[in-house]
């Protein structure tokens, strides 16, 4: 008769890096560095930002040397014991692409997010073989069909929204996917504790795990408070860039039913910024 198997503590498995994100925010490369200097300060394995404002498709020189020296400035702070991630939110043209990553290969980022917008998604492949830097893509894909090709395509890391792809099961099968192109994963999550406890959830289900966005700290909206839902703060505790496996019943949280109400009541009329290029079409934020 095969007993029991003996009751173990659970396990301090897959490294958060940056699992607060660690987010980056500043307009010179002195500010990005000290906004990075605090993050390592806070603990963070790794930091992730910006590093451009409104961009042309085809941007100057001056521009280009910006975005290399602001990165430069947060490699510097941090050192080459953590990491650096980049997101550039679909704000390059192909060309600029092409143009502007090689640049930044000598950082060595952990990875370039959305280099282009989903729309030219038919063109990242000629993105992913112009430079050696690993590139990211997913937050507007929302479905397994939806990543078909961009794991074909070369991508390094898939990052599916568990909230709109379809939830836990479907992003599920995204990431079953992503590892048989041997495609890591990083979930999305701009978003509140419920949405961040799934994707943990997803997390530490899966072998192609790289890491967790999360809000707290993300530098726009209004992230102030998203614990406030919670009756209990504690499973989203980050250490050393680590974070505990949610061990309670369902997604690991409870949530104050009397905080979501109130919230409710106050509302809120956040919306992306509108940017415009100098011939007022529309610039992607």
């Amino acid at each position: 008769m095969v007993g029991q198997p003996e009751a173990r503590p659970l396990p301090r498995t897959h490294e958060l890096r940056g699992a607060a994100v660690g987010w980056v925010g500043g307009e010179t490369p002195e500010e990005l560095a000290d906004s990075a200097a605090e993050q390592v300060a806070k603990g963070m394995t790794a930091v992730k930002l910006n590093p451009c404002g409104q961009l042309e498709p085809l941007a100057t020189p001056a521009a280009i040397n910006a975005i290399v020296d602001g990165v430069t400035a947060v490699r510097e702070a941090i050192g080459p014991e953590r990491d650096l991630a980049l997101d550039f939110h679909g704000r390059f043209s192909g060309a600029m692409s092409r143009r502007v990553l090689p640049l930044l290969e000598p950082l060595l980022p952990l990875f370039v997010e959305e280099p282009v917008l989903p729309e030219f998604s038919q063109d990242l492949g000629a993105v992913v073989r112009s430079t050696s830097i690993p590139i990211a893509t997913g937050e507007r894909l929302y479905s397994r069909w939806d990543f078909r090709s961009m794991l074909s395509d070369g991508i390094a890391v898939a990052q599916p929204d568990i909230s709109p792809a379809g939830g836990i099961s479907e992003t599920r099968r995204i990431a079953a996917m992503a590892e048989a192109y041997d495609v890591m994963v990083a979930p999305h999550c701009p978003l509140g504790p419920i949405a961040l406890a799934a994707s943990l959830q997803l997390d530490f289900a899966i072998p192609n795990f790289l890491i967790q966005e999360q809000a707290l700290g993300i530098g726009y909206g209004d992230s102030r408070g998203l614990l406030d839902y919670l009756a209990d703060t504690t499973p989203f505790t980050f250490r050393d860039g680590y974070i505990e496996r949610p061990a309670a019943p369902g997604l690991g949280i409870t949530i104050d039913e009397d905080a979501v109400r109130a919230a409710a009541e106050r509302g809120h009329r956040w919306r992306n910024p509108v940017w415009r290029n100098a011939d007022g079409s529309l610039a992607s934020w």
